[in-house]
C-alpha cells in the first residue's frame, strides 16, 4: 500500500474525558450530539462539501461501467445484474475489494465525518471500519425484492452504548428514494426491550452482534410511543445512528438511485493488540470488515454470477490505496506499530 506515514509516524494515545452517554442521556452538549442522544441518530448537514459528494457518486459511476459489461449511467435499462457486479436486493455490494477503492477511503478520510466522530468519542484516537458501499438502483425487477428487516447491530447481552454506525450520503436521498429507515428512541429502550423478551427465541444470525426484532418486538416498541422513521439526507450528508438503534433500509420508489459509503469509527483503546493485527491483515490483503472498526468480523465472501464463481470479482482495488497522514492512523496500524 502507498501511505505518507508509512516511515515516519510517531503515535501517542490521548486520554479520552469521556464519550457519548458517560454523563447520561439527559446531557446537553448544544450541537449534534443532543440529537443523537435523544432521537439515536442524527443527520449532520454538509459534513462532505456537496461537490465532492457528487464527484464521489460520478466515481462510483466510472466504477460501475469499467466492468465493461454493459452498463450506462444514462441507460436505466442497463441497470440488470448482467450489466453489474453483483449487488445485493438491499444494494450492498460485498466484493470487488469495493471496500478499499479510491473514492471508499477519500469519504472515510474526509475532514468533516472524522470530526463528528472524535467529537462522540472525545478523542483523536480512532479507527475506521473497511466496510461497504451502498449502490441502491430503483426499480430492479432481475432480482428478488427488498423487504423490511428491522434489527439492531450489536448483542442484547452486551448493552450500553458501544458502536456509532455511520453512513456519508452520495446522491439526494428524499422520502420516497428509498434508504434508511430507523426507530426514533428506541435505543433508550433497548436494555428494557430485551429484559421483556429475554428467553425468546430469536432470529437466526451468523453473528451474536446482529438482533432481528419480531413483530411482537416491534409492537412494544410502538406502545411505547416508538416511530419508525425514513432519514432523508443530501449529497454529503453524514449520517450517525446508536448501533442499538433499531433500522433498515428501503428501496426506491422514485427513479433516483441511492450510493452511500458505510462510515465508522471507534476508540483505538476499543480494541486490542489481537484485533489491531487483524485489522492490519485485512487492510494489507485489502479485505473488508464489517461495521465494527476493531475488525471484529473480516468479510472475504465468495462472490457468484448466475450461480457460478463471478469471473469479475477481484481481490484488489483498481490501484493502491493512497492514504493521507490522518489516513494511515484510521487502519489503526500505527497503534500496533507503537505497542511493539
Amino acid at each position: 500500500m502507498t501511505t505518507a506515514t508509512a516511515t515516519a509516524t510517531s503515535t501517542h494515545l490521548t486520554a479520552s474525558s469521556g464519550r457519548l452517554f458517560s454523563k447520561g442521556p439527559d446531557v446537553k452538549y448544544g450541537d449534534f450530539r443532543d440529537d443523537l442522544l435523544k432521537n439515536g441518530y442524527v443527520v449532520i448537514k454538509g459534513a462532505v462539501p456537496r461537490e465532492r459528494a457528487l464527484k464521489y457518486a460520478n466515481d462510483i459511476y466510472d466504477w460501475l461501467e469499467g466492468f465493461n459489461l454493459g452498463f450506462k449511467r444514462d441507460d436505466p435499462s442497463t441497470i440488470h445484474k448482467d450489466h453489474l457486479p453483483e449487488i445485493n436486493e438491499k444494494g450492498m455490494c460485498l466484493g470487488y475489494a469495493i471496500s478499499h477503492e479510491s473514492f471508499t477511503w477519500a469519504v472515510r478520510q474526509e475532514e468533516g465525518v472524522v470530526k463528528a466522530f472524535e467529537k462522540v468519542y472525545d478523542t483523536e484516537d480512532i479507527i475506521v471500519s473497511f466496510d461497504s458501499v451502498n449502490i441502491g438502483f430503483p426499480s430492479r425487477k432481475d432480482i428478488q425484492p427488498n423487504v423490511p428487516w428491522p434489527h439492531q447491530d450489536q448483542d442484547p447481552e452486551k448493552p450500553g452504548f458501544r458502536c456509532l454506525q455511520g453512513l456519508v450520503n452520495l446522491l439526494p436521498n428524499g422520502p420516497n428514494d428509498g434508504g434508511l429507515i430507523v426507530c426514533k428512541g428506541a435505543h433508550l429502550l433497548s436494555e428494557e426491550l430485551h429484559k421483556a423478551f429475554k428467553g425468546e427465541e430469536r432470529i437466526w444470525s451468523w453473528t451474536k452482534e446482529w438482533y432481528g426484532l419480531t413483530d411482537a418486538n416491534r409492537e412494544w416498541l410502538k406502545e411505547r410511543g416508538c416511530e419508525w422513521i425514513k432519514v432523508e439526507a443530501q449529497p454529503g450528508d453524514l449520517i450517525l445512528w446508536d448501533s442499538r438503534t433499531p433500522h433498515y433500509n428501503l428501496s426506491s420508489e422514485t427513479s433516483q438511485p441511492r450510493f452511500c459509503v458505510y462510515t465508522c469509527y471507534m476508540p483505538v483503546a476499543d480494541a486490542t493488540k489481537e484485533q489491531l493485527q487483524v485489522k492490519k491483515k485485512a487492510f494489507e490483503e485489502t479485505k473488508m470488515t464489517t461495521h465494527w472498526p476493531n475488525a471484529m468480523h473480516v468479510v472475504d465472501l465468495p462472490v457468484f454470477r448466475n450461480g457460478e464463481p463471478d469471473p469479475y470479482q477481484r481481490s484488489k482495488p483498481r490501484s493502491e490505496v493512497q492514504l493521507s497522514d490522518r489516513g494511515f492512523k484510521l487502519t489503526g496500524i500505527p497503534y500496533l506499530e507503537s505497542m511493539a
